[in-house]
């Protein structure tokens, strides 16, 4: 019977052994805080478990206890090392491990006991700790382009497992290639508390492309918290490459402007002082990038340069143009010729380029260059040329005077309206404006103004009688007279009455020859129809309708 006995319980030792060794799960905790540990009781009913008891691994094949639970009955502490007032067990069987530390990363064992069996359920604990902090400390104080420098430190403190740390350009990973890229680092471990601080230095290799560049370094801990340090800008030097010289002035630059020279390098820190040769001249600048040179002329127009002090063959150049534009137009002013002269124009350019020209008189823009071989009254005005080149552009003027005697171009007449009074026109040419008198009195006088040293004078009359009628136009350099008949009313009526009986007489006539050419005709057309044998009925047809029209064309003039 006891044999036996001792038989079923190696048995369950051996079940729970074998439980022990299959069933190993691991639970992780966050360093510092309370962990709960589950009591894996399967399909253990509670009603069915006699006791719950919590025990660790001390290590070299030793365990330690931590509490016991019997059957209706409270937890009991049976701890007496560190975990003493750290242990405690939740409803479900579970064990809460509080403030949690590396220390604590062992096997945790469950062995609960039922009616029949035993069983035990071993549990491996892991604690992981974010790091505290990730910055970039031992920085530099600036990089030189090409050369390899300590840029800096990234310290991820306090962490398990230890961080890895991945340094950043941009937001871009930095990989060390064993040329311009160096990243070494180091885990230290504090021998308190068993936690590991990493140092990560990178040795970096600027480049120009790298100024106002951001670097950070950052770690991806086990915990999937990422920390990213704080941006770090590094001041990147590197001697001067390239330079520019640029010209600062306003646009057309003319004669009596300013100009300013400004010398630009690409150096870091920037070059402060500079040679500038000006045209033969060598003037130096400290302190300063610009030169400034007031007053131009178009003799100032050349190559302008400028150059590092300490490095005279690293120069930029630049050309200066000034422009200018003169102009001469002979004769100006005020001009007085008399009608018939030659007037001879001369416009002088001178100009920093090609020039455009244009013409107007009295502000109407002229489709070419006047010329003056003949001057007359209509060429009077006042003319005015515009020379432009590029943006500048000039003015010069002329106003003519054409002068001369008047003369009377035409004296006509017209009936009036009403018949009984005729309008007299006098038109004439002349410069100053001429008087214009008539010989005898009128109406509703009349006058145009006066353009193109033309004028138009009209005087209404009612002449009583024939007479002639002059006209006179004169000015201070001369004058002129015209004269033309007018007839009274009457003499109108009979001259009408004369010129209708003319029209009268001549029809007549007109129609008598016709009809004599016609009956001369027809006589001889006759004599060949005697000689032929011909009818003569139709002739004598055509004879009686000729007779006919004359007799009614004699009826017409007679009325």
């Amino acid at each position: 019977m006891h044999l036996l006995s001792a038989s079923c319980v190696c048995a369950l030792l051996i079940a729970a052994l074998l439980r022990q060794v299959s069933g190993l799960e691991t639970v992780t905790g966050l360093y510092g805080e309370t962990l709960e540990i589950p009591c894996n009781v399967g399909a253990l009913k509670a009603e069915d478990i006699l006791m719950t008891k919590w025990k660790y691994d001390k290590g070299e094949g030793l365990s330690g206890d931590l509490l016991v639970k019997q059957k209706n009955q409270t937890v009991s502490i049976s701890a007496s090392d560190e975990y003493k007032d750290r242990v405690s067990m939740a409803a479900n069987s579970s064990l809460l491990l509080s403030a949690a530390k590396l220390s604590d990363q062992r096997t945790f064992t469950c062995m609960v006991v039922a009616s029949a069996d035993i069983t035990e359920y071993p549990v491996n604990v892991v604690i992981h700790k974010k790091p505290t902090n990730l910055e970039i400390s031992d920085k530099a104080e600036e990089l030189e382009i090409g050369k390899l420098t300590k840029l800096g430190t990234c310290v991820a403190e306090a962490a398990n497992p230890a961080a890895n740390i991945t340094w950043l350009k941009n937001n871009k990973p930095l990989v060390a290639d064993g040329k311009g890229i160096s990243i070494q680092a180091s885990v230290q471990v504090d021998p308190v508390t068993g936690l590991s601080t990493t140092s990560s230095v990178l040795e970096y290799s600027a480049g120009k492309e790298d100024t106002d560049a951001q670097f950070t370094c950052s770690t991806q801990h086990a915990t999937g918290a990422e920390l990213i340090s704080t941006p770090v800008i590094f001041t990147i030097t590197y001697s001067t490459e390239n330079m520019v010289l640029q010209v600062i002035a306003q646009e057309p630059l003319v004669e009596g402007d300013n100009v300013t020279l400004k010398c630009v390098a690409d150096g870091n820190p920037a070059p402060t002082s500079f040679n500038f040769h000006l045209k033969g001249e060598l003037v130096k600048v400290e302190n300063a990038d610009t030169y400034t040179i007031t007053n131009v002329s178009r003799d100032t127009t050349g190559e302008y340069k400028c150059s590092l002090i300490d490095n005279a063959t690293m120069q930029a150049s630049k050309d200066i143009t000034v422009k200018y534009l003169d102009i001469n137009l002979s004769p100006s002013g005020k001009i007085v010729k008399k009608a018939g002269e030659t007037l001879d124009l001369t416009l002088q350019i001178d100009a920093s380029g090609d020039s455009k020209v244009s013409w107007t008189k009295d502000n109407v823009k002229l489709d070419k260059e006047p010329k003056f071989s003949k001057v007359t009254y209509s060429d009077s005005g006042r003319y005015e040329c515009g020379v432009t080149v590029g943006l500048l552009s000039r003015k010069a003027s002329f106003e003519l005077f054409v002068e001369g005697a008047p003369v009377i171009r035409q004296l006509t007449k017209q009936r009036g309206e009403d018949g009984t009074h005729k309008v007299l026109i006098c038109e004439a040419e002349g410069s100053p404006k001429p008087a214009v008198s008539w010989s005898i009195n009128g109406t509703s006088l009349d006058e145009s103004p006066f353009v193109n040293g033309k004028i138009t004078h009209k005087i209404t009359v009612v002449p009583t009688a024939n007479l002639t009628v002059s006209c006179t136009v004169s000015n201070e350099f001369g004058a002129d007279t015209r004269a033309i008949n007018v007839s009274s009313y009457q003499s109108d009526d009979n001259d009408q009455t004369k010129m209708v009986v003319g029209v009268v007489v001549g029809l007549l006539v007109a129609t008598v020859v016709i009809g004599l050419a016609y009956w001369v005709y027809m006589k001889k057309s006759k004599q060949g129809s005697w000689k032929t044998g011909e009818k003569e009925n139709g002739s004598s047809e055509e004879e009686k309708k000729l007779e006919e029209k004359v007799e009614e064309n004699s009826q017409k003039a007679e009325v």
